[in-house]
């Protein structure tokens, strides 16, 4: 599906998500086919590989639809109770505009002015510099936002990272996410039970029970039959162990690999409804490296504005980095990148300690897909990147 344009770009990005869901949610099955391998294998341990993959097969059918069943199960458990999970390992708590007047003014000015529903506002008491957003139908959206966040950012910064959290909203991102995380849960759970089966069979194997009966066997069939089948029986145990290890790093790598360019697109358009490129930007550079959540679990992480957790070369990387986010949003939305910014929170040897380089700017108009504009430099350049009096590519607003 060929994509031209920002609205495209979602369109697009929604219909290979729900292929890629799809296409996790089988993994389901491929685990149910392998703890079916295992089964056979510890009920009779004297048959050939080609028996043992036909009974399987006949297995996985007769299972299908109590394994469908299950994880309908765990999906309809998470759809209801996926934000009390949330909030349980984060901490997170209601506020209201009495409690947290600043927040809940600015949430609910972007959502009055850009006329989306104004979804639930949640506070944690952390000093990370993170939100996120969650929620699977109207009823359920949620923004949470870090105390850290809140005290760190600037009015127009916290409006730029809500604008980011209810595009994500907007987009379809977050029941995506949501539903990408509880089905990777449940394939987690699948491998894990299998697991735990095949440690039963190794001890057993260990105790005599297989030995003993492949012995068995082999006293009263012929030597070529005892050989294959006891070797019938191993290979068929290292096909489930590999099956359950494809499944799950698939569940993962698909799970992450849905999040990177949806970044990208919540943070276009958070700029769409901010018309504040730069507040974007000089928020993105004030969270880097500060949004770590004590305690949260990688799921959570991956909801958040910036994952600061790194993959093996980047493979699990949930997000893009935050260079190449604020280089998309200079290039194409005109902002002006200050470089890596310091708080006096860090102190000395904190993550941003150091001489600062500010990113080079040119003079060269920059040609966007929303219209044209002068991407130079700020008419006036002691102003920092949140205050820079230029336009963005859809207005200013004052």
């Amino acid at each position: 599906m060929a994509a031209y344009g920002l609205y495209t770009h979602i369109a697009s990005n929604k219909f290979r998500s729900m292929l890629l869901l799809g296409g996790l949610f089988l993994l389901i099955y491929v685990l149910v086919y392998a703890g079916a391998l295992i089964a056979e294998v510890v009920i009779r341990s004297d048959r050939s590989v080609d028996y043992y993959l036909m009974a399987a097969s006949r297995d996985l059918v007769t299972a299908f639809p109590w394994a469908t069943g299950a994880a309908a199960l765990w999906i309809v458990i998470a759809y209801f109770f996926h934000q009390s999970m949330i909030d349980a390992v984060t901490g997170g708590e209601d506020v209201t505009r009495q409690q947290q007047p600043r927040l809940y003014n600015l949430l609910e000015n972007l959502c009055i002015s850009r006329g989306i529903p104004m979804p639930k506002l949640k506070m944690m008491d952390s000093p990370a510099l993170n939100a996120f957003a969650t929620g699977l139908n109207q009823r359920q959206y949620a923004v949470t936002v870090t105390t850290g966040l809140l005290n760190a950012l600037n009015d127009q910064e916290i409006e730029a990272v809500l604008g980011h959290e209810l595009t994500h909203i907007r987009n379809g991102d977050v029941q995506l996410m949501v539903i990408a995380v509880i089905i990777a849960g449940v394939v987690g759970f699948f491998g894990e039970l299998f697991f735990r089966m095949f440690t039963n069979l190794s001890w057993n194997s260990s105790g005599g029970s297989w030995s003993s009966s492949s012995s068995r066997s082999s006293s009263s069939s012929s030597d070529s039959d005892s050989k294959g089948s006891g070797g019938g029986a191993i290979i068929v145990v290292i096909i489930a162990i590999a099956l359950i290890l494809v499944a799950w790093l698939l569940s993962q790598v698909v799970k992450l690999a849905l999040s990177r360019s949806r970044e990208l697109l919540a943070d276009a358009g958070s700029v769409e409804l901010t018309k504040n490129p730069d507040a974007m930007i000089s928020a993105l550079r004030k969270i880097e490296n500060r949004g770590e959540l004590p305690g949260a679990t990688s799921a959570v992480m991956e909801l958040c504005v910036d994952n600061p957790r790194e993959g093996f070369a980047d493979l699990f990387a949930t997000h893009p980095s935050v260079d190449s986010r604020v280089q998309a949003l200079v290039k194409f939305a005109g902002g002006h990148d200050p470089g890596p910014l310091a708080l006096p929170s860090d102190g000395p040897g904190g993550p941003d300690d150091g001489p600062q380089q500010p990113a080079a700017e040119t003079d060269q108009p920059v040609q966007m897909p929303w219209g044209d504009r002068d991407a130079g430099p700020s008419q006036n350049p002691s102003q920092g990147a949140s205050q820079s009096p230029s336009r963005g590519p859809w207005g200013r607003r004052i």
